[in-house]
């Protein structure tokens, strides 16, 4: 009788639990759920624990979340890709509260916009919008990352695949994570991708977001995005003393000589491939997208008649864009002259980052990095050389990846003047 009493009490608390906007479901620990095993032995196949740092990318026109880990050497790693179940909206960015876009852009995901009690089965906010958004007048708030498979300017998952998503968060917060990096992109910013978009009214957007993905296409770390002027800026360092200002003038910016022939020498090869697509016949057509600010009040304005029980429209208006100016062959870049800093360019808890990849730029490195590529070298990043973080303590030189081949060499006069100033400023 004391048992059956007992037993009573339990059930009568579970139904008072689910009354609570639960369920029983709710009751097992679903934000406690861990990762499959074939994840675990494919982390430590590529030299990454459990608890190492973690970042997300995000291509739209592909449907693709990629969940990227530090290996042992600082450098990130793809190690799962999903489907994405539902986005709404077009390509572009959000504009306004209630155009039903989801983001684009670069946030920063912190563990209190972790959600293990989601009505959409599990979800974190992804933090838009951010200072780039706030200082062009954007606004919008609850987006997320969630389950359910049902979306309104979010990025949808299935219930399997956000609990394994949600996992590699919380592992990388209790390792030590103080904030994981999510970049949000229309889609790969491939040579041919911008070619085939260069006439959209986004166009200047995703080529100031393409800045920051090719940061990390380069040095698989990710980038440190500040604002200023009312524009990201990517892996720049103001004076001591300054600071950058969303809205504000940008300071006198400076980053790292090695970082930035590397870039220079990427963009080289970026501009080649881009003219070669210019002239070549495009694979597919371009996805609709948002005309701008104007088509977004209006899509927000349907929202909210439809939220209102008005009758409108099954599907959201729609602008014609108008077609703006081809985009003509970039000319070469040419690296500005900018003084070299010496300052960290890590994010708050990732070890081994920018800084250490710094130090660890040989001589020898330094003047591949000054080379030109032949005229015809493919656009890969395997032949660009890039800054290498210094390794763990622990890990075997096996691990650490190996230093690009050099590429021939230009005229010796500027060789040697690269090669001295970089001599000089590692002491090579």
């Amino acid at each position: 009788m004391k048992r059956l009493g007992k037993y009573a009490l339990f059930l009568s608390a579970a139904l008072a639990l689910a009354g609570c906007n639960e369920t029983l479901e709710d009751i097992s620990p679903k934000a406690e759920r861990q990762l499959p095993e074939r994840i675990v032995q494919s982390m430590k196949a590529k030299g990454m624990s459990k608890t190492s740092p973690v970042m997300m990318r995000i291509f739209k026109e592909e449907g693709k979340l990629e969940i990227w880990k530090a290996k042992q050497n600082g450098r990130y790693d793809v190690i799962a890709s999903y489907d994405i179940c539902k986005w709404s909206g077009k390509l572009g960015p959000k504009f306004t509260e209630g155009d039903r876009q989801a983001p684009e852009g670069f946030y920063t995901v912190r563990p209190g916009q972790m959600n293990p009690k989601s009505q959409y089965y599990l979800s974190f906010n992804i933090g838009f919008p951010n200072a780039y958004d706030r200082a062009n007048g954007r606004t919008g708030q609850h987006l997320m990352v969630h389950g359910a498979c049902s979306s309104a300017g979010c990025y949808s998952m299935t219930d399997e695949q956000v609990a394994e998503i949600y996992a590699f968060a919380r592992d990388a917060f209790k390792g030590g994570q103080r904030d994981f990096q999510i970049q949000a992109f229309p889609f790969r910013m491939t040579a041919e991708n911008m070619a085939r978009y260069r006439t959209d009214p986004n166009y200047a957007f995703w080529k100031m977001l393409k800045e920051g993905y090719d940061y990390f296409e380069l040095t698989k770390l990710p980038p440190k995005v500040d604002v200023c002027e009312k524009r990201y800026v990517f892996n720049r360092e103001a004076p001591e003393g300054q600071s950058f200002s969303p809205t504000g003038a940008c300071p006198q910016m400076s980053q790292p000589d090695s970082l930035m022939m590397a870039y220079q020498q990427y963009q080289t090869q970026y501009d080649r491939a881009f003219s070669a697509a210019l002239g070549a016949r495009a694979k597919s057509t371009p996805a609709p997208s948002i005309a701008g600010h104007k088509e977004a009040l209006l899509v927000a304005d349907w929202s909210k008649r439809r939220a209102r029980g008005e009758r409108v429209s099954r599907e959201p208006p729609s602008l014609n864009p108008t077609p703006t100016a081809i985009a003509t062959a970039p000319k070469p870049t040419v690296a500005p002259a900018a003084p070299a800093t010496t300052t960290a360019y890590t994010t708050d808890g990732q070890p081994n980052g920018l800084q250490n990849a710094m130090q660890a730029v040989t001589p020898d490195r330094q003047e591949a990095a000054a080379t030109s590529a032949p005229a015809d070298a493919p656009m890969s990043t395997g032949s660009v050389p890039v800054p290498t973080p210094n390794p763990s303590a622990s890990e075997t030189p096996a691990a650490v990846a190996e230093a690009p081949a050099a590429q021939p060499k230009p005229a010796e006069s500027r060789t040697s003047a690269v090669t001295r100033r970089l001599r000089n400023l590692f002491g090579g």
